[in-house]
């Protein structure tokens, strides 16, 4: 017994037939009403998207008693011929077999032959891609400039593989992947005209696992039919195609949204037992939770899913349930795991143990209610909340985005050092010794300020930098350094880096490290008159000023290192007071956390 199977049966005969490829159907018929149609086509797309189908229907259209039409007869013999494949002016051919350069040869040496009975002498070879390279190269000049009675349509899957020396010959029309709707209207179709009783659930479901394949669909059709005859129920041709039902889906995702552990176990252990591919059951629980998103973030979904009406509702209701935040972060978490699955030895633990992972997630907390839990912790801690209640002073350590000014770097102490007068750029000098004698002029009785006065009490706390230099000469060197900073900051890195030897009204010696990049600086013009400069202006005297640009005692220690270790300190201290602070510790205390890391205010 013979028997024709329905994507044979039902393929489109028309190009009012052909569904799903408007684009090229609308192109290819206005072509034809036109009179331009060209000499060589190529149809690309992924498998049982109607690509051979076009072919012939363009063949027929060209070759049609009535035409060149758009809507061929269907009646004539050319029509018959080229549906059942029994034309000899048509040549079907198949790539993978006819794919030598002698096979090409032969071609071409029948082409320059009017056809026999036809319009058009018509060549289709499918999977057009498998021909060999010496094949391709053959086809170049006979498909640039063929007879004009001759028609090349090419078909492949795997357009990469053609060479660009054929693609600029020919005109290229891309078959898209046929929506889930437009299939599910076609299988409706066929059901009716074969008087097949079918549910939606069961159209719905064998559209969707054709992923965008209208022959993929007609055959799980022809499969679905043979298991269960006149009438077509959606769990039933689930359980034949070997495919979890939307139910079984929907239920997954429901638990999976509630944060039920258990039922998400106990459902893969019912598809499981049923013999389920749980890969696939991941794939369409991901594709669930896609459809959660779309109906629960916009209005016009019942176009943007592929679900019956009796589906849109439940999924619906589930959604309504959830918060969209919720949704997003259990997508993205079975979205990154899904890999893991698929490539885990053992897929069904690794696919329950996404499940009671992602059900586990701890809750999400608006960051609204955070910041009114923590306002209660501060009234809790400080009495009523009141300005008068709270602590005379927050933490000095910021943590990032929260409006606090920063704390100088190079603060002394707890005064403002004295601003520097701006001092000019010493014009260039010929060069000279590394000694400045005194001057003649007679010193100047200048006053000190009340911050100098400060700096130079608190400069007895300071470590001594070397033996021969004063509390008082080492605050008096640290205020030297910022007025030559101000003046030249080149100058100021310079002086940073210069150990005060000794520092005092009638002489400033400074040493540098022998060889170091400092001693060379120190030695370039200016730097050691701008020096004096500032040092005779500070102590209102006539200092002398040297550099000793030879040894540096045992121990010594420049401003910038004494420095850098004041700033380390007082970085630890301030993330030390941020830590202990009563709000930060209650505030750990309240939410289960952990203090992980502590950024500060960027210093200036």
């Amino acid at each position: 017994m013979s028997y024709l199977v329905l994507a044979r049966k039902w393929r489109p005969m028309t190009f009012s037939d052909l569904v799903g490829q408007e684009h090229v159907s609308r192109t290819l018929s206005n072509a034809i009403g036109a009179g331009r149609v060209a000499h060589a086509f190529l149809f690309t797309g992924v498998r049982g998207v109607g690509k051979t189908t076009s072919a012939r229907i363009l063949a027929k259209a060209l070759n049609c008693e009535q035409g060149p039409t758009h809507e061929p007869c269907l009646k004539c013999p050319a029509c018959l011929e080229i549906a059942t494949g029994a034309d000899i002016d048509v040549q079907e051919i198949d790539g993978a077999s006819y794919n030598g350069v002698d096979e090409v040869r032969r071609l071409q040496e029948s082409l320059p032959y009017r056809p026999s009975r036809d319009r058009f002498k018509i060549v289709i070879v499918d999977e057009v891609h498998m021909l060999s390279q010496a094949a391709w190269n053959a086809f170049l000049k006979t498909l640039e400039e063929p007879p004009p009675h001759v028609k090349f349509i090419f078909a492949t899957t795997e357009v990469h593989k053609v060479p660009v020396t054929i693609l600029s010959r020919c005109q290229r029309y891309d078959f898209k992947l046929i929506p889930a709707q437009v299939i599910a209207k076609r299988l409706r179709y066929v059901l009716d005209q074969e008087s097949i009783e079918a549910d939606d659930a069961s159209v719905a479901l064998m559209a969707r696992e054709a992923a965008g394949s209208m022959r993929d669909a007609m055959s799980l059709l022809d499969q679905a039919i043979a298991w269960g005859g006149q009438k077509l129920v959606g769990d039933e041709i689930a359980q034949v195609l070997g495919v979890a039902g939307h139910t079984d889906v929907r239920e997954l995702a429901s638990a999976l949204v509630r944060g039920d552990a258990a039922a998400c176990v106990t459902i893969v252990d019912r598809l499981a037992g049923a013999g389920y591919d749980l890969v696939h059951v991941a794939r369409n629980l991901l594709e669930a939770l896609r459809d959660l998103v779309v109906v629960k973030l916009c209005k016009d979904h019942e176009r943007m899913v592929d679900l019956t009406a009796e589906e849109l509702v439940a999924i619906s209701t589930i959604a309504r349930e959830a918060e969209l935040d919720d949704l997003l972060r259990l997508h993205l978490g079975v979205s990154q795991s899904f890999d893991q699955v698929v490539q885990a030895p053992q897929q069904r633990a690794a696919f329950e143990m996404m499940l009671v992972r992602m059900a586990r997630r701890p809750p999400m907390l608006p960051v609204d209610d955070l910041i009114g839990r923590l306002s209660q912790l501060e009234k809790r801690i400080h009495g009523t909340g009141g300005a008068a209640a709270r602590p005379a002073a927050r933490p000095r350590a910021i943590a990032e985005g929260l409006s606090e000014p920063p704390i100088p770097s190079r603060a002394v102490d707890a005064g403002h050092r004295p601003s520097a007068p701006a001092i000019p750029q010493p014009a260039p000098v010929p060069a000279r010794s590394a000694s400045v004698p005194p001057s003649s002029e007679p010193p100047r009785s200048q006053p000190r300020s009340a911050a100098e006065g400060a700096a130079v009490a608190s400069a007895s706390q300071r470590p001594q930098i070397a033996s021969s230099v004063t509390p008082q000469g080492l605050a008096a060197w640290r205020q030297i350094v910022d007025r030559v900073r101000a003046a030249n900051p080149g100058y100021g890195s310079v002086m940073e880096h210069a150990v005060p030897l000794d520092v005092t009204a009638e002489k400033v010696e400074l040493g540098f490290e022998p060889g170091s990049f400092y001693e060379t600086q120190a030695k370039h013009e200016g730097v050691l008159d701008l020096v004096t400069r500032v040092v005779r202006d500070h102590f209102g005297a006539s200092t002398a000023v040297s550099f000793t640009l030879d040894a540096v005692p045992t121990g010594a220690q420049t401003i910038y290192a004494v420095e850098e270790k004041e700033r380390a300190a007082r970085i630890a201290a301030e993330r030390k007071e941020l830590t202990d602070h009563p709000l930060v510790q209650a505030a750990v205390r309240e939410l289960g956390a952990r203090i992980q890391e502590i950024k500060l205010a960027k210093s200036g």
